[in-house]
This record gives structure tokens, sequence and C-alpha cells, in this order.
């Protein structure tokens, strides 16, 4: 049922959401030096690697790194990176992960590939079964402004509650923290 529900809001979404995400496209490659787009090695489902795609919003040869983990990382956002994180439009391209099986509407956030003790804590609790998510519980309560301790326990939470009502309401959650552009890092 739940892969039945990501494949239909996420189809829908990605043809509803196509001609402004190819002005998103055009608006980063025009006002920096690069890609669109940026792939970044998350771990997803049973620690497997794979390679998430996001409109850019830091500068080319950003450290790979968390960005609360960069030292002033305002000094390498691009001048719409603001804006596309504050307004969530650098995660579209997960809808493509999503459609691939990659990835679920509503899971753990996937962690980069070096965020090892965010990895070690989830596989200690059994979270690395799950498919991780354009949004999930932690993001809706706190995302970054929560210590890699809160998110796991978020995350295990999510795990015990899982249901398509769950991930309704957090998937509300998440429309309204965006709406407000609420507890993101830039």
């Amino acid at each position: 049922m739940k892969r039945i529900f990501d494949l239909l809001v996420s189809a829908i979404l990605f043809v509803v959401l196509a001609v402004p995400m190819l002005l998103v496209a055009a608006v980063v490659y025009f006002t920096s030096k690069g890609s669109s787009f940026y792939f970044s090695d998350r771990v997803g489902a049973n620690n497997v690697t794979f390679s998430m795609p996001k409109f850019r919003t830091m500068v080319v040869d950003t450290p790979p790194v968390a960005t609360h983990l960069l030292k002033d990382s305002q000094q390498y956002l691009t001048p719409v990176g603001v804006f596309l994180r504050k307004s969530s439009l650098d995660e579209l391209p997960q809808l493509w992960c999503i459609l691939k099986g990659e990835m679920s509407l509503v899971g753990p956030r996937p962690a980069l590939f070096n965020q090892d003790d965010l990895i070690a804590l989830r596989t200690e609790k059994g979270i690395e079964k799950l498919l991780p998510g354009l949004t999930g519980w932690a993001q809706v309560n706190g995302r970054d402004e929560i210590s890699v301790q809160e998110k796991v326990e978020l995350d295990v939470e999510y795990m015990h509650r899982r249901s398509v009502g769950f991930d309704l309401y957090i998937l509300w959650r998440t429309l309204i923290k965006v709406v407000r552009g609420d507890e993101v890092s830039h």
C-alpha cells in the first residue's frame, strides 16, 4: 500500500511540478557556475548507498558535509540557495528517487555517506531497514535544529508508529513547515 501511494503521489507531483522544476533548474544554472543539480551519496535502506539529486544551492567544490558542520556556511550559498532551501524547492528532484524505489515520501531522511554517527545509531536501532523519506517524523519535529541522538529517537518512534494515517499526518505537518520556512539550515 505504501509503495503504491508513493508511486501515485510522486508521479502526480512530478507531472504537476515539471514546469516549475524546469524554471528552478534554469535559474540555478544561470545564477551560478556549474550544473543545476547536485548529486550526493546517501545511505538508503539496508545501508545501501545511492545518489540523491537536489537542486544545487551551494557553490561548486563545497565540502561534502552536513551544512551545519561548515564553518560559515553562508559563504558557500549560491545567489538563489537561501530561497531554494527556505522553500524546500531544492528537494524536488528527489521525487525521481521515490519513483525508482530508493526513497519513500515519508521515512527517515537519508544520511550523508560520511555521517558515521547517524548511520551507526540507526543500524543499532534497526532503522536502516526502512526506505529513507523525502520528509520524516524527525523533519517535522526539529529538522536541522535537533541532535543526531534526537533524530534517531524520532526515527525509532516513526518505525513503531508507521501507518498510512501517520504518513499523511507527517506530510501535512511538512507542508505547514515548508510554507512557514521553519527550521532550515542555510
